[in-house]
């Protein structure tokens, strides 16, 4: 957001912008004043070196069993949702089409630079709980709070609103964006993105009182289901000829198939099926929208 704010050529959008800058300065100094203290009341590196297996020790190594399992279960799903954002996910565009379009690629790689930092801060601290043998269920905040003073819990309690109001402010907009332009033709454009704000709140509390749901879960499962529309508009993008029928059944196929494989296995708590979920949703959309278009065309 503070690089959409600086290549911004709409006036109109410097007011929230500037919202978004002010949150991510608060992510970013809250970030690196809790590494530091943390570091200094841990033992520094050489608890976050011990911390990197986990607190049992037995994630040493990638190519271990146990290492193995944790990259078929979370790190290739994961990677695959993460590489998928920029292209499936609506408040990627919506900040493409605030910037300058000589500047779009500067922007966003500036942008990733910034956002690297915050997973970075707040991996330190995991594995600096980890090498204390700290175990909890919130792992920093419950780390934060019982090895820090006090007075640290506002400034990360503020970093953590800041990014979780930044997240939703951008979904809310995105989410407005696209009703409009399906509803909103010769309406009151105002009134129909407002509702669908107040809609997308109250199904999205209503999710999160699930019982049982992780946080974890639920972005492994966002980033499957944004995983289905990659291959389709990276092919768009090179000018492949795609039709509209063929990426709608490359897209169905994906959702239909893999999630479901992606679903069983994090309820199973099974990583191979995990992470055949994922890669299935992300190659049926493009193999079936390239076949689907190819018949069509001969049709």
């Amino acid at each position: 957001a503070a690089i959409a704010y600086s290549y911004s050529r709409f006036s109109g959008l410097k007011a929230s912008i500037i919202t978004d800058v002010v949150q991510l300065g608060i992510i970013l100094m809250g970030g690196a004043l809790l590494v530091v203290l943390s570091l200094r009341m841990t033992g520094g590196f050489d608890t976050v070196r011990a911390g990197l297996g986990a607190v049992s020790g037995e994630y040493t190594s990638l190519t271990s069993s146990t290492g193995i399992e944790v990259l078929l279960g979370y790190g290739l799903p994961m990677a695959v949702g993460l590489i998928s954002g920029p292209f499936g996910d609506q408040c990627f565009w919506q900040r493409a089409f605030a910037i300058r379009r000589d500047r779009i690629g500067r922007s966003f790689f500036a942008g990733a630079l910034l956002f690297a930092l915050v997973p970075i801060c707040m991996g330190t601290v995991g594995f600096l709980a980890a090498g204390s043998g700290f175990v909890a269920g919130m792992v920093n905040f419950e780390f934060v709070s019982s090895l820090l003073p006090t007075w640290v819990l506002v400034p990360f309690l503020f970093m953590i609103i800041s990014g979780l109001l930044s997240t939703v402010d951008s979904n809310l907009c995105a989410a407005a964006s696209l009703t409009t332009d399906w509803l909103g033709i010769g309406k009151d454009t105002v009134q129909t993105s407002r509702r669908t704000m107040l809609c997308l709140l109250i199904v999205a509390i209503a999710i999160a009182n699930i019982p049982g749901l992780t946080v974890t879960y639920l972005f492994l499962f966002y980033g499957t289901l944004r995983a289905s529309t990659l291959l389709p508009t990276v092919m768009t993008l090179l000018g492949k000829k795609l039709t509209g029928k063929g990426v709608f059944a490359g897209v169905l196929t994906a959702l239909c198939v893999g999630l479901p494989i992606f679903a069983y296995g994090n309820l199973a708590g099974i990583p191979a099926v995990k992470a055949a979920g994922s890669l299935t949703t992300v190659l049926s959309s493009g193999l079936v929208a390239i076949i689907a278009s190819r018949k069509a065309v001969k049709a």
